[in-house]
This record gives structure tokens, C-alpha cells and sequence, in this order.
């Protein structure tokens, strides 16, 4: 397997032998789907921080209108709302960590065997054939890898 830079991907990302276009383009779908999940889970966590500042954000408003003289208001919202589950039974923290527990380790894991019994574990095989046939053979911003010479 060719490693120059000018000569297209690094053996980390060169097929193995004997691996079909249909086996690559599997694996290609798989990893697609990891990134959803990936992206999926980089929101689930911005929900949990956005959640929990919030829930400090309504306990610093109880705390003022406790000041302004609405112990109603600040009471009803203490009592109702600052605290509260956000699913029942469960804060985000939860919801985090089932999610992590039960889907996204799940997933991450089977992509990583399929990956390692398919292709020697070697990520990204799909892409990696993408570029080659998108890029630019011999022009500046299209090298193969970092670091080619033209």
C-alpha cells in the first residue's frame, strides 16, 4: 500500500483486499449514521446544560421577586417549577446518561466491530474513496494528504 502523500490515502484509510464496493459503502452508511447520532447527542447535551441554566435562571428570579415583594409569585414558582423533572421522574442529567447508556454506546459499539471485522478497524473507507474521485489530482488544496508535494 502506497503511504505518499501525492499518490492518494494513507494506508489508514486504503481498502483492504479483497473488500467489495457493497461492503465500503455499508460500512460508509454505518458511519453516517454514528454521526447522526454523534450530532443527536451533542444536542441532547446542549438541552441539558440550556435545562439546568434555566432552572438557575428561575431560581435567581424567585430570589428577586422575593426582594420586590411578590412572595406569592416567588413561592408558586419555588413550590411548582424550580426543581421540576423535565420527564416524569427524571432530570436531563438522566435522560443524558440513559441515552448514553442504552443507545449511543450501543451504536458506537457496533460500529467499531463492524469496522474490525470488515476492514481491519480502519475508519472512514468511504470517504476516503470520496476524495479520491472528487479531488483535484495535481492542484493546490486538492493533495491527498497533508503535506504533499504537487
Amino acid at each position: 500500500m502506497n503511504d505518499s502523500p501525492a499518490h492518494g490515502p494513507d494506508s489508514a484509510h486504503q481498502r483492504p483486499d479483497g473488500l467489495t464496493d457493497a461492503t465500503v459503502t455499508a460500512l460508509g452508511k454505518l458511519s453516517e449514521a454514528l454521526e447522526v447520532v454523534e450530532h443527536a447527542r451533542g444536542l441532547l447535551y446542549g438541552f441539558h446544560r440550556l435545562t439546568g441554566t434555566a432552572d438557575l435562571a428561575l431560581g435567581e428570579a424567585v430570589d428577586l421577586f422575593r426582594d420586590a415583594g411578590h412572595n406569592d409569585i416567588a413561592d408558586s414558582l419555588e413550590r411548582d417549577i424550580v426543581g421540576r423533572n423535565v420527564i416524569e421522574g427524571r432530570w436531563t442529567f438522566q435522560i443524558v446518561e440513559d441515552y448514553d447508556d442504552n443507545y449511543y454506546t450501543a451504536v458506537k459499539d457496533a460500529e467499531r466491530q463492524a469496522r474490525s471485522q470488515l476492514a481491519e478497524g480502519k475508519r472512514h473507507l468511504f470517504e476516503a474513496e470520496m476524495k479520491e474521485d472528487r479531488r483535484t489530482h495535481g492542484r493546490r488544496h486538492h493533495e491527498a494528504q497533508p503535506g504533499a508535494d504537487l
